[in-house]
């Protein structure tokens, strides 16, 4: 897998650094689901007048990566003398973990790739009344523990299952347990400030912000893909996503000894790999001695202070386009390459900017979604506000 990473370099060794970062891979695709080919990139006019480009990466995250490569070839292009170094880093790997991309380069390559403040995905997006307009900055994620589970159970003939030892079975109920366990709700401290900013009635916000109403509220609000958001952002979460057959290649006739099911848990600010199998233990009950664990990535949440230079230069870089917008720290339930910047004692961010015309809940679908696009107005909002972050932080 393949990274690349450029550099202008500084005037002054002693300046700040910037790095941008974007990543190059994307996650699979099923054809079948999309109206147009997931790997043409067309340009397209839709049917409202939006000038878009279709494929898949094209909001994950391959519009702010080529929007960054855009603004770092202007730069070096023109006459710009940083105080401070400033890296294009285009890294492989982010979607299956980092292991061969940002996590290699940061314990191989270090110096390479190490600055002062990043920015990486996925920030940028409007909210707030027309009188007080806010754009989204990441500035926290969640944490990422995933696992493998080994279901054991006696191989037999498929013919004879009355009184079996099917690994399949069991593995069926360890699947349901994890995908029925509530773990209790815990808040990040940028909660509160999260849901001060809801357009909702003060009493939803009384419940979404008391531990013991917010679940109830959850199950009860009518726009599921806005409670899913939200029971993320205050639970550790357990998303049972793949099923394999523990090494061994399975048939029809055969009932299967072994059996693994992945899961994707992630972790709120806190949470260790300790408390990762307590929850494993406390949710699967007494068939939890029936299951072996074994780590597939483990890596913890991690936050940015909000009140750096970096911060400071994309509240005005944002204000050019948007006069009065105010930008907002904001926790992200995925994970990013930020963690590897923050291990490493950089202020990382998630941050570009998108036209105030881009719906955010079709917007959050698209992520390794079908029919993936971003309008060029967005692109253009993003090159530019990199570009104008670059100049202001380093000069």
């Amino acid at each position: 897998r393949l990274s690349l990473v450029s550099r202008i370099e500084g005037s002054d060794p002693n300046a700040p650094s910037l790095c941008l970062m974007g990543h190059t891979d994307v996650v699979p695709v099923n054809r079948d689901g999309w109206s147009r080919d997931p790997f043409g990139g067309e340009r397209v006019m839709s049917a409202e007048g939006v000038d878009e480009i279709w494929g898949r990466g094209a909001v994950d995250m391959l519009n702010l990566t080529a929007s960054m490569a855009v603004a770092f070839r202007e730069l070096a292009r023109s006459d710009f003398r940083p105080k401070g170094d400033l890296i294009f880093f285009a890294v492989a790997d982010e979607e299956s973990g980092s292991a061969h991309g940002a996590r290699w380069m940061a314990d191989n390559e270090r110096d390479a790739i190490y600055a002062d403040y990043v920015i990486t995905e996925n920030g940028g997006l409007h909210s707030g009344p027309p009188e007080a307009p806010r754009i989204g900055i990441n500035v926290a994620e969640k944490g990422v523990a995933w696992r493998r589970l080994r279901v054991k159970g006696t191989p037999g003939h498929g013919s004879r299952p009355f009184r079996s030892d099917n690994a399949l079975v069991k593995a069926a109920a360890v699947v349901q347990r994890l995908a029925d366990y509530r773990p209790p709700p815990r808040f990040h401290e940028l909660w509160p400030q999260h849901v001060a900013n809801l357009p909702v009635d003060d009493e939803t916000k009384a419940a979404m912000l008391d531990s013991d109403r917010l679940d109830g509220l959850l199950h009860e609000l009518p726009d599921a893909a806005r409670a899913s958001h939200f029971y993320s952002c205050t639970h550790t979460t357990f998303s049972p996503n793949l099923l394999e057959s523990g090494g061994n290649r399975m048939k029809t006739n055969v009932i299967p000894d072994s059996v693994d099911i992945n899961v994707d848990i992630r972790t709120m600010p806190g949470d260790n790999a300790d408390e990762v199998q307590a929850h494993l233990d406390a949710a699967l009950g007494d068939l939890a001695e029936k299951v072996s664990v074994e780590v597939i990535q483990t890596d913890a949440a991690s936050t940015s202070p909000a009140d750096t230079p970096l911060w400071h230069s994309l509240q005005r870089a944002v204000e050019k386009p948007f006069p009065g917008a105010q930008i907002a720290p904001q926790f992200i339930v995925g994970f990013t390459d930020s963690r590897i910047y923050r291990e490493m004692g950089s202020v990382a961010y998630g941050a570009g900017l998108f036209s105030p015309e881009l719906d955010v809940g079709s917007f959050a679908q698209r992520f390794h979604g079908n029919d993936e696009r971003i309008d060029v107005e967005s692109l253009r909002l993003s090159t530019d506000l990199f570009h104008d972050v670059a100049k202001d932080l380093l000069n």
